[in-house]
């Protein structure tokens, strides 16, 4: 299983039963996507003021999980025949497995910043948890929503304090953690504060992160990724 950052939240996760490309806005990636494809795409939270199938209460909307066929303007032309998730719930599309776990962008069930969704994947006999925007540690029923964690991936400089987020990692109790920095000085900054607390030194980005089941480390360890096709 490899996963590829295309910057922020936006990951691209390729297995043998599919591609699976999470957070592709086009704020990220353009609007054509800049060489991005996946036959799953995954939003966890609104992109800005945008709003998505989620409304602030964390209700779902008819177009919560269909076919992207139809034009979306979340969705870069690249991936507008990919197959979209934005809810809560239990799905196995293209032999992918995946769960939607409702949370929330704060510690006040979405009242201040609204709905996020984080996604749990199984490719290749490998689970990769993407916790989107989240706001808040988790609730031990999540944790357990989640199942088990192989591969955690966390935003850092959003909703999210540093030292929160090295906790929120510790309760999924994963072995690879992949930091999902925001652009600019402030994600830079809380990045360089999240290695700190995980009392690991920074590491020079991969390209790319290639795991299987049987390369998982024995003790917690951080990869950093460069995003790709970033302009």
């Amino acid at each position: 299983m490899e996963i590829v950052s295309f910057g922020e939240t936006c990951l691209r996760l390729r297995g043998r039963e599919g591609i699976v490309a999470t957070d592709a806005f086009p704020r990220i990636v353009g609007p054509t996507g800049r060489g991005l494809t996946a036959d799953i795409v995954t939003y966890s939270h609104p992109d800005g003021q945008q709003t998505l199938g989620l409304s602030a209460n964390g209700k779902s909307s008819d177009s919560a999980k269909r076919k992207s066929s139809q034009k979306d303007e979340r969705v870069p032309t690249s991936m507008e025949t990919a197959f979209l998730l934005d809810s809560p719930g239990e799905f196995e599309v293209h032999r992918v497995l995946m769960s939607g776990i409702q949370t929330y962008r704060d510690e006040h069930t979405g009242e201040e910043r609204g709905a996020n969704v984080c996604f749990a994947y199984e490719l290749d006999g490998v689970h990769v948890a993407h916790l989107g925007d989240i706001g808040h540690l988790l609730t031990q029923s999540q944790v357990e929503d989640f199942g088990r964690v192989d591969v955690v991936c966390v935003s850092l400089g959003g909703s999210l304090a540093a030292a929160r987020a090295a906790e929120l990692v510790a309760q999924l109790d994963a072995k690879m953690v992949v930091p999902m920095p925001l652009d600019g000085v402030e994600g830079a900054s809380e990045l360089d504060r999240f290695l700190h607390e995980m009392s690991v030194p920074k590491s020079e980005p991969q390209p790319k992160l290639t795991v299987t089941v049987s390369s998982l480390p024995a003790e917690t360890s951080v990869v950093l990724l460069d995003p790709r096709g970033r302009t």
